[in-house]
């Protein structure tokens, strides 16, 4: 339910201090070939518009802060008869009809609408992953991002916290049997959001000009939010003893939703089983050229050694002994934060890609809301605020037991920080979003594909080595191979966890003994496969598709092919799945 008052005042004082330029932007269309192309045009601006309405918290997070004051219940139902008059409205536009550009985007609205009917309809994750109900990352942006003065945002923020009860109410009675895993996750986040709306909340009132009767509403709201927090929290805790003795759902999707989620997600033209197939593949060329990286350097380390008769034992114990080269724990976030203009310069320099300084990017400890699934990531504005901050979330490692924190220094060494820190900010994700928003389709940049996002991230790391960043020397080049030997087992770990079964300690023995990671890393990656599913098989698909249209390019255009136009032509596209951006790029 809207909260007229608040809503109101919120308004004012957007009337009088604007978010930023780019929230009043229409989608740019492409240049009208027909007048089917010129219909399609405006049906997609009026789609937009309505899926922004549709979903506010999703709206929030691409920049567009008109309905910040709304925090929105999830409603299978409302998402079916959303999708359901969508592409209804969508088959009034034949494909066949339209330029090249806006078949794409049909296609891409098309896929968004039929994978809301399935998550609604048929997955239906809210019912069994708790940690889908969580209000935090909504407040941090309206506490963070400053699109307006800090006054609206925090008569946005009472909005919100109003309807934060009824928000967990709903959660509560849309559960039907958790998994343990995600209700353990839920906790754990939820914690998160209770720090949240408590210190930084306060700090925010305290420093904004609001007047005592607003203030103090303000604060009552805060603190029966908060309340609702609790309860949702002792709800899923006392639910823990039951999912404790396998009374709960399984974490495994099997493989009919697998693949249902694969095509959705994904969006390319392999199978997932085709896809794990390759990655099985890749995983022996690798240990081969592993192999021969470990010969060359075992004199160099081992001089008085002979190395071990097993292939996989002398790539293993030259790994251990490099990985020994490493930041210390307090310096590991100012380590990531002193490398980044380092990168900046070296793709400057090499003329890889055209960077943007006036595009904020600040590395940031994760906040605790968000926490819990991945150690690293980013969090970028959407094409309706592209000039807001990017963070470079990064877990610190301060709370960890010692153990831990060398078991995770030692996976993050010299080499693989630098790895990290490609594929994360530059030229990696932070990059590619930065383009993304600047795409003349409004529908490639809202309706990102996750397999081109994260297979950009991934080829990056590559382009980067080949243009001589860690100046080809075969340390680098071995804790690389490890890297994408990790991308590779990423598949291989998703498929077989959720289609075929594996069990913990074979996925150890994948990660641990095949793909040399560290303890904390591979227990890390065992959990994030029990709370994601098909995410982890993005960055192979991505990365190789994009390899591969790279490579189509260059040869067809010979010694007219340029890296760095290649590059920025990709990236143009938005954030397109690549089967599309190959479509356009190759004609």
């Amino acid at each position: 339910m809207r909260h007229s008052v608040a809503a109101a005042l919120v308004a004012s004082l957007f009337a009088t201090a604007p978010p930023a330029e780019a929230e009043a932007a229409l989608i740019v269309p492409a240049t009208p070939v027909s007048r089917a192309d010129t219909g399609f045009d405006a049906f997609k601006q009026g789609f937009v518009d309505a899926l922004l309405a549709h979903d506010p918290d999703w709206a929030l997070q691409v920049g567009s802060y008109r309905d910040a004051s709304r925090l929105a219940i999830p409603d299978p139902a409302a998402d079916l008869s959303f999708a359901q008059k969508w592409l209804g409205q969508l088959a009034r536009h034949p494909v066949g009809q339209l330029s090249e550009a806006n078949r794409i985007d049909r296609a891409l609205i098309e896929n968004r609408l039929r994978s809301l009917q399935w998550y609604s309809g048929q997955f239906r994750n809210r019912e069994w992953d708790p940690s889908q109900w969580n209000v935090g990352e909504g407040f941090s942006i309206l506490l963070t991002r400053e699109y307006a003065p800090l006054e609206a945002r925090l008569l946005a923020v009472s909005a919100r916290l109003a309807q934060v009860p009824a928000y967990y109410t709903a959660a509560a009675r849309a559960l039907r049997r958790p998994t343990l895993e995600h209700t353990q996750l839920a906790i754990e986040q939820s914690q998160g959001v209770l720090a949240l709306l408590d210190s930084p909340l306060a700090s925010a009132i305290e420093a904004a000009h609001l007047d005592a009767e607003r203030a103090a509403e303000l604060r009552s709201r805060a603190s029966l939010a908060r309340e609702a927090v609790h309860t949702w929290v002792a709800h899923l805790e006392a639910l823990m003893p039951r999912l404790q003795r396998g009374e709960g759902r399984s974490f495994r999707i099997g493989p009919a939703q697998y693949a249902r989620k694969f095509a959705y997600d994904i969006q390319t033209d392999l199978t997932p089983t085709q896809l794990y197939r390759a990655a099985l593949t890749e995983k022996e060329r690798l240990h081969a050229k592993m192999d021969t990286l470990a010969a060359a350097l075992w004199p160099r380390y081992f001089p008085d050694t002979p190395p071990p008769k097993t292939r996989l034992a002398r790539i293993g114990t030259l790994i251990e002994k490099l990985s020994e080269q490493h930041v210390a724990a307090p310096d590991f976030v100012a380590e990531v934060q002193r490398q980044i203009p380092q990168l900046e310069a070296w793709v400057r320099d090499k003329d890889l890609l055209t960077l943007n300084p006036d595009k904020p990017l600040q590395v940031r400890e994760t906040p605790l809301h968000k926490r819990g699934v991945a150690g690293a990531s980013i969090d970028a504005p959407g094409p309706f605020d592209p000039a807001a901050i990017t963070w470079y979330n990064v877990d610190p490692l301060d709370a960890l037991p010692a153990t831990e924190q060398e078991s995770t220094l030692r996976e993050y060494n010299r080499w693989t920080l630098q790895i990290l820190n490609i594929h994360e900010a530059v030229p990696g994700h932070y990059a590619q979003l930065v383009y993304a928003n600047r795409s003349p389709s409004m529908v490639k940049s809202l309706l990102g594909n996750g397999a081109m996002i994260e297979g950009w991230a991934v080829y990056a790391e590559r382009m980067m080595l080949e243009s001589g960043w860690g100046d080809h020397e075969p340390e680098m080049e071995l804790i690389y191979a490890k890297w994408v030997l990790r991308v590779v087992c990423n598949t291989i770990l998703d498929y077989s966890a959720h289609t075929l079964g594996m069990s913990e300690a074979q996925a150890m023995t994948l990660l641990r003994e095949e793909a040399f990671q560290q303890e904390a890393e591979a227990r890390e990656k065992w959990r994030r496969v029990q709370l994601t599913q098909v995410q982890l098989a993005s960055y192979y698909s991505g990365f190789e598709s994009i390899y591969a249209l790279r490579e189509d390019l260059r040869r067809r255009d010979g010694d007219a092919f340029d890296l760095k136009t290649f590059h920025e032509r990709f990236l143009g596209f938005g954030s397109a799945p690549v089967k599309y951006i190959r479509q356009m790029m190759l004609g």
